[in-house]
């Protein structure tokens, strides 16, 4: 027997998080019931459905790093009809983005059907550190490092910054080229930094996640996640 929201997760339908808001909507039915109680548990003979498609486990995984393109969404469907991260894949099997970057972000986005993993990943509480180059409309002064340096509160909670550096300063466009690093994964977070700043961010891209990195992988490409890399992140989940 095990909780609903793991099967779920592990049958890859989605998120083991967006798997419990499933339930509490009351859109999950075990043998023809509808369940909305996160503590119920099923085991390997029960039928479960989620808006009329059956959930059966899949225990072959399947992990993917994608250099997510601009305009492009982090879900497996949009209503507007725009492209996801999803699309983007060539697999028959039905995997998610852990996580996300917003429309006009580039970078390294994780897609699996793995939800223990991505559960894992998107927990707040495992710190997972996460580096953008964000070119930004200005340059920054002695104040702006002080503040970086000691943190900044954004939406009434103050945002650790894990590592910062200036990577390019152009003068003459008035720009900035930087590096940040850090462990949340709060909405819009490096534009809202900048913002509080009194900076714009002109351009944002995601090179890192934990122990994976975008190496040479050019914007729209992507590669299966090695057996080692894959150790090596539970490895750095579990430190």
């Amino acid at each position: 027997m095990e909780r609903l929201q793991k099967y779920i997760a592990d049958a890859g339908y989605t998120s083991r998080r967006k798997a419990e808001e499933l339930i509490k909507l009351g859109k999950v039915f075990v043998n023809g019931q509808k369940v909305d109680e996160l503590g119920f548990k099923v085991n390997g003979s029960d039928i479960v459905t989620i808006d009329g498609i059956t959930i059966t486990k899949d225990n072959n995984k399947e992990y993917y790093l994608l250099n997510k393109p601009r305009e492009v969404i982090c879900s497996v469907s949009d209503e507007l009809g725009r492209r996801t991260v999803v699309d983007l894949i060539e697999t028959n099997k039905r995997i998610y983005p852990v996580g996300r970057l917003d429309y006009d972000t580039t970078g390294l986005i994780i897609l699996t059907n793995d939800g223990d993993l991505a559960n894992l990943l998107m927990h707040p509480k495992n710190k997972i550190k996460k580096t953008y180059i964000a070119k930004i409309d200005g340059i920054l002064n002695e104040d702006d490092f002080k503040k970086l340096r000691s943190g900044i509160l954004i939406d009434d909670q103050k945002l650790i910054i894990d590592h910062f550096k200036v990577k390019e300063i152009d003068k003459e466009k008035n720009t900035s080229l930087v590096e940040i690093t850090i462990h949340e994964g709060r909405n819009h977070i490096i534009r809202k930094l900048f913002a509080k700043l009194g900076y714009d961010v002109k351009k944002l891209t995601r090179i890192s996640v934990g122990n994976l990195t975008l190496d040479n992988l050019k914007s729209g490409e992507y590669r299966h996640l090695t057996n080692s890399e894959i150790k090596e992140l539970k490895n750095y989940l579990n430190k």
